[in-house]
């Protein structure tokens, strides 16, 4: 039934509307929200819910901890603080705030620059654990809400179809396990701005065809029909014209969006990217006349964006793998990050049908990308048998097929076991820069895909009518309902030092000064960082958590060879058995301060085998001075 009043029938007045001048802004906005409120309510719902599930970080962001990872968040919250000292104009690509004297190449690591960046504020204001809690969130509800936007303007699904496939992209297993810390991975909401980008040029290429001149009506473009006269060429022209633009202006967007995305996350950026040229072929091959109108213009748009991206990006991208303390390669072996091909049809631990017992089936709670679970599975391959003949539908599964066979890794693992048979991810094995993706991360893509081809169908059957109207709809939900996600574990941590918290560093090292914790942070103990967290990043500290060229040869490793003094007291930390210092070791002691260019070696009164330690630091250093709840040694 028609909702358009005929013209002869007396319209109701609307007794909600709320009086305005024509054209006034409050009436502009008063219009917008009885428009898209529904959309505002989808929205508002994703980020309830997102807050719903990290609810265990609040109210205290400093006190609380992600339980089943907390080293990465630890290290996140350390880049937060880092990237929000850009406001203060203290930002480096190479910062001296770790790793004393050497530094941490910050494009070499995950360091979400441009979402530290954005949120500095929020940092400076409330403290890095705070906006850590926050963009665990803002992440999940954001990639959500864009995917949303996307299924209702690009695709024109209803609204029931792209909430329910919208929320499978922001809360699916995989997204969710990632937010165990990994903030790089799970900001993917210029995902959907860079395939909205790639689809407007896709559109702008194909107006008129760029393979027909003026005046043409051939080529199957929409120009409309064959005119008479002087029309049809200025016509034509005129509309090439308007494609011409189109096409620019989305090359231009998707170069900015691209040059974003390095910032935030570029595994992301390249897990899209390569699933959106698996989908390019494989929508070619399902519509070649589609293809052959579209490729001049599209490959000319491509290259405009790639260009523009590649002049801003040339020098960070230099930076990252040539630059200094910069890594080329990949540090995690692609055999033990692959995915158990029996992972797929099993419940991740973290969804509401989850069991424990299947972290078997993964390397940690941080990648449970491929846990569908079989309903989702079943419900999936049915939507896609269903919908087989429709172009994008073909794409969707192939890009699907090719991304969760290369997350199999070099060699099938199934059900724990490691067969011999090959995976098709050995082609990329050795390959420069592709080698350091993790091959189980390709599962991600997987996400919306599978949730595009949901929301086809489901919209599909809603708008068909019949049996299928409910049958449809009803099925998804019911796959879905199992993999939902229940909320993150969380744990209290220890407090920050009240030397540290309370400002007392201050009297012992001047800002940008180092300060060596003892013990010193490692990439699998890095609770030290927490102090140049509450700190803000004004000082420096030796060693770390971070991804540097020290492995053989100059390859990527995980954090830093320690000095001999740093090693000494690591053991004594580690046992609780106080040695007795050689002169040698006292003099060593005294060269590591100088590498180290040290202002002042702090440790904590509460740290673990605290009076093995002072004693052992004494012998070193002399006489500690008590400052606080700390013992401290000034240089």
């Amino acid at each position: 039934m028609s909702s358009t009043a005929c013209p002869d029938q007396e319209v109701e007045p609307d007794r909600d509307a709320v009086p305005a001048t024509p054209g006034s802004r409050r009436a502009r906005l008063v219009v917008a929200f009885h428009r898209y409120r529904a959309d505002l309510l989808v929205s508002l719902g994703f980020l309830v819910f997102a807050g719903v599930l990290t609810h265990g970080l609040w109210p205290d962001p400093s006190g609380r901890v992600l339980a089943l990872n907390p080293p990465d968040q630890t290290l996140y919250e350390w880049f937060l603080a880092v990237d929000s000292r850009a406001l203060l104009g203290d930002f480096h690509l190479l910062t001296d705030r770790l790793n004393a004297p050497d530094g941490v190449n910050l494009m070499t690591n995950t360091t979400v620059i441009a979402l530290g960046i954005l949120f500095a504020p929020v940092t400076l204001a409330f403290g890095a654990p705070t906006t850590f809690a926050l963009l665990v969130a803002l992440n999940l509800a954001g990639t959500a809400v864009a995917w949303y936007v996307l299924y209702v303007r690009l695709l024109g699904a209803n609204r029931l179809a792209a909430g329910l496939g919208a929320g499978l992209c922001g809360f699916g297993p995989g997204i969710v396990s990632q937010s165990n810390s990994h903030l790089h991975m799970t900001a993917q909401w210029l995902v959907p701005m860079i395939i909205w980008l790639v689809v407007r040029m896709l559109r702008a290429a194909t107006r008129p065809s760029w393979a027909d001149g003026p005046g043409s009506s051939g080529g199957g473009d929409d120009t409309g029909p064959e005119q008479t006269g002087d029309a049809e060429p200025a016509q034509t022209g005129h509309r090439r014209g308007g494609a011409d633009r189109r096409l620019v202006t989305a090359a231009v967007g998707l170069a900015v969006t691209v040059t974003a995305q390095v910032f935030v996350g570029e595994e992301v950026l390249f897990l899209a990217a390569l699933t959106l040229a698996v989908m390019t072929i494989a929508y070619a091959v399902a519509d070649r006349q589609l293809a052959r109108r579209a490729f001049p213009g599209f490959a000319a748009g491509m290259l405009l964006a790639a260009g523009l991206a590649l002049v801003v990006l040339a020098y960070p991208l230099w930076f990252q793998f040539a630059g200094p303390l910069g890594v080329a390669d990949g540090m995690f072996s692609p055999y033990y990050f692959s995915a158990d091909l029996a992972s797929w049809w099993t419940f991740s631990p973290l969804s509401l049908a989850g069991d424990d017992a299947a972290a078997r089936l993964t390397t940690g709670p941080a990648e449970y990308n491929t846990f569908l679970g079989w309903p989702l599975l079943l419900v999936g391959t049915a939507c896609a048998v269903w919908l087989r003949r429709q172009p994008l539908v073909v794409a969707c599964v192939t890009g699907m097929l090719v991304m969760g066979a290369l997350s199999l890794g070099p060699n099938v693992v199934v059900d724990g076991e490691r067969s011999a048979v090959p995976g098709p991810y050995r082609f990329l094995l050795d390959m420069p820069v592709v080698d350091g993706a993790l091959p189980m991360r390709f599962a991600l893509a997987v996400l919306p895909l599978l949730a595009t081809v949901l929301v086809l169908a489901v919209d599909r059957a809603w708008r068909g009518g019949g049996r299928l109207r409910l049958v449809v709809p009803a099925a998804v939900a019911v796959a879905l309902l199992p993999a939902a996600p229940a909320p993150l574990p969380t744990e209290d941590r220890p407090p920050v030092p009240e030397f540290v918290s309370a400002g007392h560093w201050r009297d012992c090292v001047r800002p940008g000064g180092v300060l060596v914790p003892v013990p010193a942070p490692t990439p699998k103990e890095p609770w030290p960082m927490r102090w140049a967290v509450a700190a803000d990043a004004a000082f420096a500290l030796p060693e770390g958590f971070f991804i540097g060229p020290y492995g053989r040869d100059g390859t990527a490793a995980m954090g830093t060879y320690k000095r001999p003094t740093s090693a000494l007291l690591a053991e004594v930390a580690r046992h609780g058995e106080q040695p007795v210092v050689t002169e040698e070791q006292r003099r060593q002691a005294a060269r590591d301060i100088d590498f180290w260019r040290a202002s002042c070696v702090v440790l904590a009164a509460d740290e673990r085998h605290a009076a093995s330690l002072r004693g052992t630091l004494e012998q070193l250093y002399g006489p500690a001075t008590r400052v606080a709840d700390a013992w401290t040694w000034r240089f």
